[in-house]
């Protein structure tokens, strides 16, 4: 294998693991289940819930409101796994965003150093990629803005009201 094909494999397996809840999200909101209730229930539960009392008008109309229930459900579900896959990657991948994270530090800030990691109390860990320095600033579980940057895949840490921002990759 090639470096570069060494290089690619494992960007493509995380695409292609990423992309699978959406995926599977968007088939269930797309393909709902078409037949009628008559046919999904048993005769025994049809019977139970009282549905033989409704004329086939009745009946039909109830058909076509599930179906309809149904597809908006499965669309909206669909939006809401793409959404999380977004929001659980966001540092890890840009999808075109400019969004910024805010969260606060878990713990002590003393100021930005190269490879010194960062614990959001959103769960994100973030590295130091940048020889920024914040020196003299000391804060407890401070706010911090994570930024995309304007190209590719970087990002910028600013903590407080502070103007500097160092240059980050999300580690977890």
């Amino acid at each position: 294998m090639s470096p570069r094909h060494a290089l690619l494999a494992p960007l493509l397996a995380t695409l292609l693991v990423l992309a699978a809840p959406v995926a599977l999200a968007q088939d269930a909101a797309s393909t709902p289940d078409q037949r009628p209730i008559e046919q999904r229930m048993t005769p025994a539960e049809f019977a139970a819930s009282g549905l033989e009392k409704l004329s086939p008008e009745e009946l039909a109309n109830l058909n076509a409101w599930l179906t309809g229930t149904l597809r908006a459900e499965g669309e909206r579900a669909a939006a809401q796994a793409a959404e999380k896959v977004k929001d659980d990657n966001r540092g890890f991948f840009h999808f075109g965003e400019n969004k910024a994270i805010k969260a606060h530090l878990q713990g002590h800030f003393a100021g930005f150093a190269r490879n010194r990691q960062y614990t959001l109390d959103n769960g994100q860990v973030w590295k130091q990629i940048d020889t920024t320095r914040l020196d003299g600033v000391k804060l407890d579980n401070p706010e911090v803005t994570i930024k995309p940057g304007v190209f590719g895949n970087v990002w910028y840490m600013q903590v407080g009201r502070y103007n500097k921002a160092a240059k980050v990759e999300r580690v977890k």
